[in-house]
């Protein structure tokens, strides 16, 4: 048998024997993928990934009640976490797993997860094993590409349910769509409102010149007892009162710098296509058209329209429509979400995953009819005017896709996967830290101070990390402190900075060894959303006051490395 010849009977051929070869190769990318991204990951004793900060430093107090003690910060993260999410993580820290080991673990895991799926939602796209396998690469790329998946958090978690979700809605398997809505609740809950409005429109049929609703009693069986899930786990979240609530409201958080153009979490921009198509407030386009492959899925809707061209796209199943649903129940809740700003919180999550789905689904699809066409047609004279150019260029066409396919992030991008974890550059300090009683506070507005909660297992007063505005109750508090920090770390009254200290109930101050200058505030945009305390500071410190902090170096300093300081509180109070 020629080579090419080969090649046309892997697009096409469709036994078992073929299926279990596309995905194994898938899996086997996937584990690829996962592996690569272990070597960073466990390099050190302090690293973390970027996300991990956040929503996995408290989980601590699984295996050590005693940590983070009367802790704000500590409680809004627990209070936020997914009733699922928090329950896994609570359950490997009983058996001895530590949860940022698990959280670096999990990605692999949760790869393979999304990458069977994925595989399984395309073949019944289109029913070629190929398809399946360039669909969970263009899927994985993405993803590895991201720090969604890496991160072990909560949307770490959404793929390899929301393709479940996909997968046993095509099949209109009852149990198998109860239970992806039942564990999408668990860990990402938002979503689930995404399910319902899918199983809504499943109840439609748009094959006929006005829109009518299914006669067919299963279809409303499944859509109700899809309902009944979603409203079941969603019940435990609308019912508990947050003591961190209300969530912040539109007015609000347009009178806020965080969320404006330059602020730490930028909503509110003057450009309409970043605020509709990319960012917080966008479908989030950007992120889904990665790598480059997946622009072909743009291309799906043109090439069915030529379905002489491209004759194996009469195998694509009626299930496309399952899909297409899929993506008006995403942007039904984009738009809610919009109209209730923040109440659904952040629109572009109901619309970015889902894009970046249906873009590789579509992406391989397209790739899939285009290897089909080529081989099919590499012997017309209107093609290729010899058969010996036909089948070169049919393998050449074959090859480049292949390269690109699979080699683009190892030969193109300089980082891949890309992780986004962090590693802590000065073990002595945590390890100082460490040496502390459990409850401790710490002040600080250097950069460092992220790190503490996770590498030093020790309390801070506030952190850029933490600054997150969306829940009013737990944000008011955050501001304050900010402001009062600012003011008392800048401040040239002694009084004024040990009232502060008391306020708090700070134990140590890490500060930067050089001087404190008004250009340190200035330069820093994330400092500068808090006035007038920043503005107030500036002044002071243009108009010759000198922080009284800079005064008490050498007397309180009570740990000093290049670059960093740590005063003791007590010290500042005497």
């Amino acid at each position: 048998m020629r080579f090419e010849q080969f090649l046309a009977d892997m697009i096409t051929y469709k036994s078992s024997n073929t299926i279990r070869f596309w995905l194994t190769l898938s899996l086997l990318v996937a584990t690829l993928y996962g592996t690569l991204a272990f070597q960073p990951a466990f390099s050190s004793e302090y690293v973390v990934q970027d996300d991990a900060r956040q929503h996995v430093f408290w989980m601590r107090r699984f295996l050590d009640p005693e940590l983070f003690p009367n802790d704000i910060i500590a409680d809004y993260f627990q209070s936020v976490a997914p009733l699922g999410y928090r329950a896994l993580y609570h359950f490997m820290a009983k058996i001895g797993i530590d949860p940022i080991v698990l959280s670096k673990v999990l990605p692999l895991v949760l790869g393979l997860v999304t990458t069977g799926y994925c595989f399984g939602v395309a073949v019944q796209l289109l029913p070629i094993p190929l398809t399946g396998f360039i669909a969970s690469v263009l899927l994985n790329q993405n993803l590895w590409m991201q720090d969604g998946l890496i991160s072990g958090t909560p949307k770490a978690f959404i793929y390899p349910i929301l393709l479940a979700f996909l997968y046993y809605g095509m099949r209109q398997s009852l149990i198998g769509t109860g239970i992806a809505i039942a564990l999408l609740g668990l860990f990402y809950p938002s979503l689930v409102l995404v399910c319902a409005a899918f199983l809504i429109l499943q109840l439609w049929r748009f094959n006929r010149k006005f829109p009518s609703l299914s006669q067919s009693r299963r279809d409303y069986v499944f859509c109700c007892t899809g309902l009944a899930v979603a409203f079941a786990v969603l019940l435990p979240y609308t019912m508990s009162l947050s003591e961190f609530a209300p969530v912040i409201t539109a007015a609000q958080a347009k009178g806020l710098p965080d969320f404006l153009s330059q602020g730490r979490t930028r909503f509110f921009v003057n450009d309409a296509w970043s605020f509709w198509f990319n960012g917080r407030s966008g479908i989030r386009i950007d992120t889904a058209l990665a790598p480059p492959l997946s622009y072909l899925g743009l291309l799906l809707p043109v090439v069915l329209c030529f379905p002489s061209r491209f004759p194996l796209a009469k195998q694509i199943t009626g299930k496309m429509g399952v899909l297409v649903k899929f993506l008006v129940a995403s942007a039904i809740l984009f738009l809610a979400a919009h109209a209730l700003l923040f109440k659904l919180h952040l629109p572009s999550r109901y619309t970015q995953h889902s894009l970046r789905i249906a873009i590789a689904l579509a992406a391989a699809i397209v790739i899939t009819l285009l290897l089909d066409a080529v081989f099919a047609c590499r012997d017309a004279p209107w093609r290729i005017s010899t058969v010996k150019l036909g089948s070169v260029f049919a393998l050449g066409l074959t090859s480049l896709i292949g390269i690109t396919l699979v080699g683009y992030p190892h030969l193109v991008l300089n980082t891949f996967p890309w992780t986004a974890y962090i590693g802590g550059n000065v073990p002595t300090l945590y390890e100082f830290f460490q040496q502390q009683p459990k409850d401790i506070k710490i002040a600080s507005l250097v950069e460092e101070a992220n790190n503490l909660p996770t590498f030093a297992q020790r309390s801070i007063l506030v952190g850029r990390e933490y600054a997150i505005p969306y829940h009013w109750g737990y944000y008011r508090q955050f501001r304050q402190r900010m402001s009062d920090l600012i003011e008392a770390q800048y401040s040239p009254d002694l009084a004024i900075v040990q009232e502060f200290i008391q306020t708090y109930g700070i134990d140590f101050w890490l500060l930067p060894t050089t001087p404190l200058t008004a250009e340190s505030i200035a330069n820093d945009s994330w400092l500068m959303q808090y006035q007038p305390a920043a503005n107030q500071a500036i002044a002071q410190l243009k108009a010759g006051k000198q922080p009284v902090l800079d005064l008490l170096r050498s007397d309180c300093a009570v740990w000093e490395k290049p670059g960093l300081m740590v005063l003791e509180a007590e010290c500042i109070l005497q």
